[in-house]
């Protein structure tokens, strides 16, 4: 599938993974498309190791890195993340940490060994100020030809750096104004994802958003996100207007996928009616799986969720514990599962090279069908 944006990116088909796994970075970008790593979570020196592994194992192929600068959040302006850090630990409210702790000891989860425990709060990757880091490594890289922002419209002066080093600069939206904003900032693609989509998410559904911004950003190429699970949706966004497909929530159960079997089995298990938007682990709203966790921080007697970063600072903890113990007790009742309505159509494991392989397929029977219904007319 030529066109314009693959030969930019060096890419063969217009299929980008957004994944937190490198395994599946490489496997996918050796498969044609584009593997995007998810930056967010990683110290800078551990995006150094998973990116140092990636262009040690994909060869001539290219991939992309993503970070987090939302477009408001807590703290804004402050560039020094130690400070930072120590002025948002003040903004936490004490019963909002021990609400959080009290779910985790309910449902059997056993704390982190003392040599594990790990101070930093959740910060990474969430700010300016802790992205920046991951930003310069991941400019260090030949093979990586992609920077995507998933929150907002990155700092101009970022946005200048990304293309002045030669790549493109990417950023995901969930409403048309949002789109307009990345175009005019000099955004080369705009990431387009409706509400079914996994993960941080606005409430207009994909069908409806994708032609609209598809329209208020031309000639602005826009990848179509929310809700593409087989070839048939990556027909159909592709034929609305979109230069291309970007999926997430595939990549959770692939052969080659980090998450543990019980996180695996959540997921194959799991129906479209199962997931919920909430804002209990990040502090904005994030369609996931439907849990104890998202039930408990949705009712009136219990406390709400912070705002981004504090949410994610209180939440860290929490996160590393449900992975760690994935199989322990009820640990899956309270695990954080970032995942789109697409979820329901995740019925079997396979490896990244099949899922590419069948979405390519049913995207070509798909566009014969509807060629064959035209010449029929």
């Amino acid at each position: 599938m030529p066109s314009e944006l693959c030969q930019k990116l060096g890419i063969e088909v217009p299929i980008f993974a957004f994944t937190h796994c490198r395994d599946v970075v490489v496997a996918v970008s050796q498969a044609g498309g584009l593997g995007v790593l998810g930056a967010v979570g990683f110290s800078a020196e551990q995006l150094k190791q998973e990116l140092d592994w990636i262009d040690d194992h994909i060869g001539d192929h290219k991939y992309g890195v993503d970070i987090v600068i939302p477009q408001k959040y807590e703290g804004m302006g402050e560039m020094d993340p130690v400070k930072l850090q120590a002025q948002l630990d003040s903004m936490i409210p004490q019963e909002v940490r021990e609400f959080a702790e009290k779910l985790l000891e309910d449902h059997g989860v056993p704390k982190m060994p003392e040599e594990e425990a790990d101070d930093r709060g959740g910060l990474l990757g969430w700010t300016e100020a802790s992205a920046r880091p991951l930003l310069e490594e991941a400019l260090k890289r030949d093979r990586c030809s992609l920077i995507a922002n998933a929150l907002g419209t990155p700092p101009k002066e970022i946005i200048e750096e990304v293309k002045a080093s030669g790549r493109m600069i990417a950023a995901l939206c969930g409403r048309v104004k949002q789109a307009v904003a990345h175009k005019e900032a000099g955004i080369d693609i705009v990431i387009a994802q409706g509400g079914e989509g996994g993960g941080h998410t606005g409430d207009v559904g994909s069908i409806v958003l994708w032609p609209q911004i598809i329209d208020a950003v031309a000639p602005t190429p826009v990848l179509a996100a929310g809700g593409i699970g087989n070839g048939r949706q990556m027909a159909a966004a592709m034929a609305m207007g979109a230069a291309g497909v970007w999926t997430g929530s595939l990549w959770l159960t692939v052969a080659e996928a980090a998450a543990e079997p019980a996180e695996k089995e959540s997921y194959l298990n799991a129906s479209s009616e199962d997931t919920v938007r909430s804002r209990s682990w990040t502090g904005k709203p994030c369609r996931m799986l439907r849990t104890d966790w998202t039930d408990a921080w949705a009712r009136d007697d219990t406390p709400d969720p912070l705002g981004m970063p504090l949410q994610g600072m209180v939440t860290f903890d929490a996160i590393r514990r449900t992975h760690a113990y994935a199989g322990v007790a009820r640990t899956q009742d309270v695990a954080f599962k970032p995942v789109g309505q697409v979820v329901g159509q995740m019925n079997a494991a396979q490896t990244s090279a099949e899922v590419i392989r069948d979405m390519l397929t049913e995207y070509v029977d798909a566009v014969g069908r509807v060629n064959e219904a035209l010449e029929e007319a």
